[in-house]
């Protein structure tokens, strides 16, 4: 096992897996687990997301801690169990499918219903699952694997989107608040599958409040034509009530705000609810109550579906009251329109603009004299082919109210969006209800970028992750061969090696722009000169530039241009910039760096004569996952991180950056702008040395669960010319530290039974192994993880892959110590 992240949790497949390692496997095969049953099984255990294994003659199954949600009620003696039994009761309908997996086919299940037990109540859910053969040693189809995409949010949507439909159509013909709140009533209801829909009306003044009106499904009593006091069913309930929150309660013989309050729910037989308020000028005015006689868990889909609900009832509600006040009191009650939030406009018969509140003139952006008594497609003439003129008419024709959303163009230029819903008059004409919808458009199309950007980068990501598995695989296949010689081995370590430091770069460059994004990136600020960055930066991308043949120009200040930065992360900026430079154009063209000082800025400019950017790409170039379109090869192509990480960098130290291209094919121009300290002139630099490394001999100890990556670890001190002890269980590990007293120890954080951090205490607290210089080696690389090692007692914290550098410079630094 590796300490990843990617493993944190799984807890209960881990031990399986440890105690099948020391036993015979109990799915039949006599020593212990096939190869391909491991690889299938640490794949799921790998996986972020829902994942089984079925395996053997019975199918016994294997799971991971995502696919445990699924399991519900069945998890208590799921691990191990047979398929057929597990789900046994959708056995039937998902048999010919498994049976098309083991015939060593792919099968595919979409959107099946399961009942669930979550929160301690049944709950139903939808999922896809994608179902492959397993084969073993000897390439028969030993099992089975299933990945799971749990549906049940794009299920419940998309009947949630068709049931609004269905009410829109249902509310939109009804012309009293009477008759729309016994409609949406008795949908709701019926959709949901409640045992009653209440629409109670709120006296603040007495705290009481009335039902009118409900809907039943006749296995509990109609609360119509009763009056209750709000405090006998809890003040805790009916208190979040009056402050215009949504509340909602399991089982009311349970929730500690309701069984003190038990005779009233008894009484009224509701065992499970949810409450959703109206408030007008602070009031509590009424609210919608949907009741059920048996305990069930409200989930975060219902309680939102209820809120919706409400919303669009009231709203109807209102537009019903406003369509009668219009048609009995129009002359008298104008005045009500100008108070309103939203747009409206009456016009009579021919199509003349009789009235529009005050509301309507602003969206519109024009005063009354422009609008009162023209006709509509002489004040719009532009919209006379519109969506919302052919709702008009098709509101005229059908004599039915109906909803439109259009484009408008102000005359000075600027575009709204607007919603409109129309609805016939008794003198023939239509009233129309309008908002201004544009921020909520523009919301919509940026989600919509945002979610194209993101799966542009999950594709590029998994292409980038694939590129350097490729060559370790067919190294690790030579290695296994066995029949290679030394110059092959070392070519093949190579291989790995790099390929190893690449994928390092990418997981670091996605921690880095989480880090630096969320503001968790603290700068160690001191003045740095231009002269020594941009000297840096050039002298680390120099290998990629001279293995491009590129012609690199290099210009930096005559003055020495100083600011106040964080030295690494500066280097880092121009790296970033100077790498998309090499990178990008063919080889052997031109790339220029220049540094200047500008009035109080220091300034750095980085041209390259590559692929260039369309205008509509400058603009948007350092967002976070931006990318150009990109071949299907995507040999051009990075995650979208680096300039976004540039960003932000800068501006943590004040700056600002800028790109600009005057086409594609024309090359990029990128500028830094950073606040000067200073500028004198140049001193001569003096170059530090780095100490030499010492390979004096160590006693060392190494301690990891994972044998392949101890015994790897151990091998590799041991050929530095250390002697090393290598230990896979903590307590042993601990009890031999105490007799061999090694100069230091590397322990993996993620050890079983007693983890790397509590080890380190032990060892701190003895006076045996006191001194001894502790270092942790993990896959925990977070800021949070460092503070806890170190509060252990460890000395040092390297992340997986180990920088072979970073800790031979380590270990030198333990004997300089003894030395000195």
């Amino acid at each position: 096992m590796t300490d990843c992240p990617l493993f944190e949790g799984d807890g209960e497949v881990r031990a399986l897996l440890r105690q099948l390692d020391r036993s015979t496997s109990p799915l039949g095969h006599p020593s212990g687990w096939p190869p391909p049953l491991t690889t299938a099984v640490s794949m799921v255990l790998s996986s972020a997301f829902p994942m089984f294994v079925a395996w053997g003659p019975d199918l016994r199954f294997l799971y991971n801690d995502a696919y445990a949600v699924i399991m519900g009620d069945k998890l208590p003696g799921g691990l191990g169990g047979r398929f057929e039994q597990i789900w046994a009761e959708i056995w039937p309908d998902i048999a010919p499918i498994v049976e098309r997996a083991l015939s060593n086919r792919s099968a595919y299940f979409e959107d099946l219903p399961l009942t669930l037990k979550r929160h301690g109540y049944p709950e139903e859910g939808f999922f896809t699952f994608s179902y492959s053969p397993l084969h073993d040693s000897d390439g028969q189809v030993g099992g089975m694997y299933c990945s799971v995409i749990e549906t049940t949010d794009r299920v419940l949507a998309e009947r949630r989107a068709a049931f609004e439909l269905k009410v829109s159509d249902a509310l939109r013909p009804l012309s009293s608040p009477e008759e729309v709140i016994t409609r949406a009533s008795t949908l709701l209801g019926m959709q949901l599958n409640l045992a009653r829909v209440i629409y109670g009306e709120c006296d603040a003044i007495n705290g009481t409040f009335y039902v009118p009106r409900d809907w039943t499904n006749s296995s509990v009593p109609s609360l119509a034509g009763m009056r209750f006091a709000l405090n006998d069913f809890g003040p805790s309930i009916t208190d979040p009530l009056r402050a215009g929150q949504v509340v909602s309660a399991s089982d009311t013989r349970k929730d500690p705000r309701t069984v003190e309050f038990a005779n009233s729910y008894g009484m009224t037989a509701i065992r499970s609810f949810v409450a959703v308020p109206l408030i007008k000028g602070g009031q509590l005015v009424a609210f919608l109550g949907l009741h059920r006689a048996d305990p069930y868990s409200w989930t975060k889909t219902d309680i939102r579906f209820a809120r919706d609900m409400a919303e669009r009832t009231w709203s109807a509600v209102e537009a019903a009251r406003a369509q009668a006040e219009l048609r009995t009191e129009r002359d008298r009650s104008r005045d009500i329109f100008d108070t309103m939030a939203e747009g409206f406009m009456l016009m009579d018969r021919h199509w003349n603009v009789i009235y529009m509140n005050a509301e309507g003139l602003r969206i519109a952006d024009m005063t009354s004299a422009q609008v009162l008594g023209r006709k509509h497609w002489n004040i719009w003439p532009e919209a006379t082919d519109s969506e919302a003129v052919r709702m008009y008419h098709r509101v005229r024709a059908s004599g039915e109210a109906a909803t439109a959303e259009y484009c408008q163009r102000h005359p000075d230029g600027d575009v709204i969006w607007v919603e409109v819903r129309a609805y016939p008059t008794s003198e023939g004409g239509v009233a129309s209800f309008f908002r201004d919808i544009t921020e909520r458009k523009v919301a919509e199309q940026k989600l919509r970028a945002a979610d194209q950007r993101k799966d542009e980068f999950l594709a590029m990501l998994a292409h980038e992750l694939r590129n350097p598995l490729a060559p370790i695989a067919a190294a690790a296949d030579l290695l296994k061969i066995g029949k290679v010689d030394e110059a092959q081995v070392r070519h093949s370590s190579a291989i790995i090696g790099r390929q190893v430091a690449h994928m390092t770069g990418l997981v670091n460059d996605l921690l880095d722009v989480s880090r630096v994004t969320r503001g968790l990136v603290t700068l160690s600020k001191a003045p740095v000169t231009a002269q020594a960055i941009v000297e840096e930066a050039v002298e680390q991308v120099r290998p990629l530039i001279e293995l491009r043949r590129q012609h690199l120009t290099v210009g930096v200040p005559r003055v020495e241009a100083t600011v106040l930065g964080d030295r690494a992360r500066l280097i880092q900026v121009l790296v970033n910039l100077l790498n998309n430079s090499a990178k990008y154009p063919p080889d052997q063209r031109r790339i220029e760096i220049r540094a200047e000082v500008d009035g109080q800025d220091l300034v750095i400019a980085v041209r390259d004569e590559g692929i260039g950017m369309e205008a509509e790409l400058t603009t948007r170039a350092f967002d976070l996952f931006a990318q150009a379109e990109r071949s299907s090869d995507r040999s051009l192509g990075g995650l979208g991180l680096g300039l976004a990480l540039v960003k932000h960098l800068v501006e943590l130290h004040g700056g600002a950056v800028s790109c600009s291209s005057p086409g594609l094919g024309m090359g990029s121009t990128f500028v830094i702008r950073l606040p000067l300290m200073q500028a004198q002139p140049v001193a001569a630099e003096r170059l530090s040395t780095a100490q030499p490394i010492t390979n004096n001999r160590l006693k060392l100890m190494v301690v990891d669960d994972n044998v392949d990556a101890a015994e790897a670890l151990g091998m590799l001190l041991a050929a530095c010319g250390h002697a090393v002890i290598v230990e896979h269980e903590s307590r042993r590990a601990l009890a031999r530290a105490l007799q061999e007293r090694p100069d230091a120890c590397l322990l993996d954080i993620g050890l079983p039974e007693m983890d790397g951090n509590e080890l380190a205490r032990h060892l701190r607290s003895r006076p045996e192994t006191s001194g001894v210089v502790l270092i942790a080696v993990t896959g925990y690389g977070q800021e949070n993880d460092r503070q806890r090692s170190a509060q252990a007692g460890f000395n040092h914290h390297l992340v997986k892959p180990l920088a072979v550098d970073q800790l031979a410079e380590i270990l030198a630094g333990v004997r300089t110590g003894f030395d000195e």
